[in-house]
């Protein structure tokens, strides 16, 4: 059974397509089957594993309006080791036509994931940015939210915006949506206001703040336009280490909580259930 991931963030710029490209190739390298869902219009995530979104015979707008099964529209991503749904601009009037539809319109991506369940290990959706029809189906799907944000003042006040988003979602139709952890990109520990912020997530959030901290990184700005992701591009480099790091951390999290439910603790405390 495949566990599904959305990267999300309704702020634009925060590193959102980034992460879900370089986690997916890190995941693969660490011997993950892992599928990597791009459901933005921008197809910025299909661009950034090489894949040419102009090019397309089957893409995320097909799966989704139900005019092919999500396994027809795969293709496989090499270098990278990673499968990919891929997507083009084709995808804003596939978001027109959902808004129309009746009723059932946020499950539709949970429906054509579902016949995968067992073909990967790890599903990590790029979400747009937005809090939109897109983002309802992704979250309504996954069984985790991964939110990557810059250290700055009104990504705090976007972060309210999305955790209640997220609640929301789990108390009407995915009781087993999580937050995975919050994520800090483009980090520069120069800056006071970076540090400040960082600080303040911590004490609210805890230990849903990942560790791993990705910095700003000449190479992962690079990757895209080469069409690899950074491990690909510069494996040496920090941020291809960074993100090889975080999912490390993701990697031993699941194997924690796992372990945890195994021995009736619950996850986080130690404590029996």
């Amino acid at each position: 059974m495949s566990r599904i991931i959305a990267v999300a963030n309704q702020k634009g710029g925060v590193g959102k397509t980034t992460t879900a490209v370089n986690l997916t190739a890190s995941l693969a390298a660490m011997r993950r089957r892992v599928l990597l869902v791009d459901l933005d219009p921008q197809g910025n995530a299909t661009m950034g594993s090489g894949v040419d979104k102009r090019l397309l015979e089957r893409a995320t707008t097909d799966v989704l309006l139900g005019d092919c099964p999500a396994a027809a529209a795969i293709v496989p991503v090499d270098p990278g080791g990673y499968d990919l749904l891929p997507s083009n601009q084709d995808l804003t009037a596939a978001e027109v036509r959902l808004l129309k539809l009746p009723a059932g319109r946020e499950h539709r991506l949970e429906q054509a994931l579902a016949p995968l369940a067992d073909r990967y290990d790890l599903i990590v959706i790029d979400c747009p940015p937005a809090l939109n029809i897109l983002t309802l189906n992704a979250l309504v799907a996954a069984d985790a939210v991964l939110i990557p944000m810059q250290c700055e003042y009104y990504a705090l006040e976007g972060l309210s915006g999305l955790v209640g988003t997220i609640e929301q979602v789990r108390g009407s139709v995915n009781p087993r949506l999580q937050i995975e952890g919050i994520l800090r990109t483009m980090f520069d520990p120069r800056n006071n206001l970076s540090n400040d912020v960082s600080a303040q997530l911590i004490e609210h959030f805890g230990e849903r703040v990942f560790r791993t901290i990705i910095p700003r990184n000449v190479r992962l700005a690079e990757a895209p336009s080469f069409g690899v992701p950074a491990l690909f591009h510069d494996k040496e480099s920090r941020g291809a280490l960074a993100y090889l790091a975080l999912a490390g951390e993701m990697v031993r999290r699941a194997e924690d909580n796992g372990d945890a439910a195994r021995s009736g603790a619950l996850p986080g405390t130690g404590e029996k259930g």
